[in-house]
C-alpha cells in the first residue's frame, strides 16, 4: 500500500511547468542578443570556452532535485507496520439499521446520520476494546469484523448509506444472529451488542434472537432513532417523500416496544437516541461496567517512512551540479572524443 502523509505538498509540482517555461524563454532572449552581435556560429568560435550544453544540463539536473525534494516534503509511504497488541477490554459488535426509514428526518440532520454521530463518539471513546460492525435492512452483512483498528472502523463508519442493503426491510433478528457469529472464542471477556434501529422489524423474530444473545452471556442494548409520531421518508435526489401503492406518503415511526422487547430478551438496556448526548453516555456507562480480559489484537499502526532514498538521490545529484561548470574546463577541451571515434572506425 502506498500514500503520501503531507499531500498538500504535491501541489508544488505545479512549479515544474512554471520554471521550465521561464528557462524556455530565457533561452530565446539570450539567442536574440547573440544575433544581434552577428552570425551565432562566428561568436561561438571567439568563445571557445562558454557552452551552451552544460547551462542545460545543470538546469535539468536542478529541476529533477527540486521534483525529489517536493516528494520527500510529501512523504512517501510504502507497506504498513503491523503491530500486536495485549490489552484489557470487551468486545463489541455494532448491528446499524441502514433501512430507507432511517432517512426520516425526525432527528437532525437524519435518523441516520445521528446514529452515525453516535457510533463516532463511542469509538473515539474506546481505548482497550475490539468492534465490528453489522450493517443490515431486508438482509444483514458484516460491514466491518471484529478488530481494534478504531482507523478502519472511522473509516467505514464514513462509508454507511442506505444503498450498501439492495433489500429493503428491518431484519434486525438476523442482524443479531450475525452479531453473535462475529464474536471470537468464548471466555470471560464481556461481549454486548448495540443495535440502532427504528424498532420497525417486519422480517423475522429479534426477540428470539436476543434471547439466545442472552443465553450465549451476549448482552443486547438498543439505541432507538427517531420519533414516535414520526416523520416522512425522503426520496434521496428529490423533493418528494416514498409513498404507499395508494398514493399516500409514508410516516415511518419510531417502534419503542419492539426496542424495549429486544433489550429486555437481551438483557440489555433500551435508549432513545435524540439530539443530545445523553444515548451515547448511557451505553458508554454500560460499557464501563462489563468484565474486561485480555485482548490480543494486530493493528495497522503505521506507514513505513520511504522519502530517505529520494533524499539521498537529491543529494547526489546536487554534488553532480556543483561539479558541473558553466564554462568549459580547458583541459577537457584539448581531448578530441570525435576525432578519436574517426579514428577508431578508420582503422
Amino acid at each position: 500500500m502506498f500514500r503520501f502523509a503531507h499531500p498538500e505538498f504535491l501541489f508544488l509540482l505545479l512549479l515544474i511547468p512554471v520554471l521550465i517555461g521561464v528557462f524556455i524563454y530565457t533561452n530565446i532572449l539570450k539567442n536574440r542578443n547573440i544575433k544581434k552581435f552577428g552570425n551565432p556560429a562566428l561568436i561561438a568560435q571567439l568563445m571557445p570556452n562558454v557552452s551552451f550544453v552544460r547551462p542545460k544540463v545543470k538546469f535539468y539536473i536542478q529541476l529533477v532535485v527540486i521534483l525529489l525534494l517536493i516528494i520527500v516534503l510529501a512523504q512517501p509511504q510504502f507497506g504498513t507496520k503491523v503491530e500486536s497488541s495485549k490489552r484489557q477490554g470487551i468486545e463489541v459488535m455494532i448491528a446499524l439499521d441502514v433501512s430507507n426509514s432511517m432517512m426520516a428526518q425526525d432527528v437532525q440532520p437524519s435518523r441516520l446520520e445521528n446514529a452515525k454521530q453516535v457510533l463516532s463518539k463511542l469509538i473515539d471513546g474506546m481505548n482497550e476494546d475490539k468492534i465490528g460492525l453489522v450493517v443490515f435492512a431486508g438482509d444483514a452483512y458484516t460491514q466491518l469484523p471484529i478488530t481494534a483498528d478504531y482507523v478502519s472502523a472511522k473509516m467505514f463508519l464514513s462509508s454507511i448509506s442506505t444503498q450498501m442493503v439492495q433489500r429493503q426491510g428491518t431484519a434486525i433478528g438476523s442482524a443479531i444472529d450475525l452479531a453473535i457469529k462475529s464474536f471470537g472464542p468464548k471466555n470471560k471477556i464481556g461481549r454486548t451488542i448495540i443495535i440502532i434501529t427504528d424498532g420497525e422489524n417486519h422480517e423475522d423474530d429479534a426477540v428470539g434472537a436476543a434471547k439466545l444473545a442472552a443465553e450465549n452471556n451476549i448482552v443486547v442494548h438498543v439505541i432507538g432513532m427517531g420519533k414516535t409520531d414520526g416523520a416522512p421518508i425522503p426520496v434521496p435526489g428529490t423533493m418528494s417523500f416514498w409513498k404507499d401503492k395508494d398514493g399516500n406518503v409514508v410516516v415511518s415511526k419510531l417502534s419503542e416496544q419492539m426496542c424495549k422487547e429486544i433489550a429486555i430478551s437481551g438483557k440489555g438496556l433500551y435508549v432513545h437516541a435524540d439530539n443530545s448526548n445523553s444515548a451515547y453516555r448511557i451505553i458508554t456507562s454500560q460499557l464501563d461496567k462489563m468484565a474486561k480480559s485480555d485482548i490480543k489484537a494486530s493493528v495497522f499502526s503505521e506507514y513505513n517512512e520511504q522519502f530517505q532514498s529520494f533524499a539521498i538521490l537529491a543529494l547526489l545529484l546536487l554534488l553532480v551540479d556543483f561539479f558541473v561548470f558553466n564554462r568549459r574546463n580547458k583541459r577537457l577541451t584539448r581531448v578530441k572524443i570525435f576525432d578519436l571515434k574517426d579514428k577508431v572506425a578508420r582503422n
